[in-house]
């Protein structure tokens, strides 16, 4: 048995989970209002302020099936109550971010600059020149969007220039060895 497919659900108060025609799920809560169809052949069911999801059988397609149900239904749950953010730091001589407006405006070494807009309920943070904060509600739409700025320039292993993300360790290699 699915050991994250069988935890249960706990909805807190003020979301609002309904579970339409062949499992559409749609989510509203202080943040926003999240909606996904969810595999059809799970079954979810509510009982007060638990949700839980069940498979028809033990076939391997169901069993895989099981656990990722209840995961992006729980992802959902947590993105409209508490939302998701991930930090990303620049390093590098010159390397600097900044926002005007809604346009985030990254100096990565480049000719020109890198701009990325806010939007699909995406926000950019920028606390200081070199730290980048992306949050939203949609946890999947919140990570593409992180990565998409970290593949502009992604670290280089030699002196660790580019955009990381915070909790990423670089490994390093060591440079030339040089004349003896």
């Amino acid at each position: 048995m699915s050991r994250i497919g069988r935890k249960v659900i706990v909805v807190p108060a003020g979301v609002d989970v309904t579970i339409g025609e062949d499992n559409f799920v749609t989510v509203k809560g202080p943040k926003g209002t999240l909606s996904q169809k969810l595999s059809s052949a799970m079954t979810i069911t509510r009982e007060g302020n638990e949700i839980t999801v069940t498979r028809p059988d033990d076939e391997k397609e169901n069993r895989s099936l099981h656990g990722l149900t209840r995961t992006l239904l729980n992802n959902m749950v947590v993105g409209v109550t508490e939302g998701y953010s991930k930090t990303l730091e620049i390093n590098g001589v010159g390397y600097r971010a900044n926002k005007q407006g809604t346009t985030l405006n990254l100096n990565l070494g480049f000719s020109h600059p890198v701009t990325f807009t806010e939007s699909d309920g995406i926000t950019f943070t920028v606390p200081n020149d070199t730290t980048i904060i992306v949050s939203g509600i949609d946890k999947q739409k919140v990570g593409q969007v992180a990565a998409e700025v970290r593949g502009k320039r992604p670290p280089e292993p030699y002196k660790g220039k580019g955009v990381k993300y915070a909790n990423e360790r670089i490994r390093r290699k060591a440079g030339k060895a040089g004349k003896k």
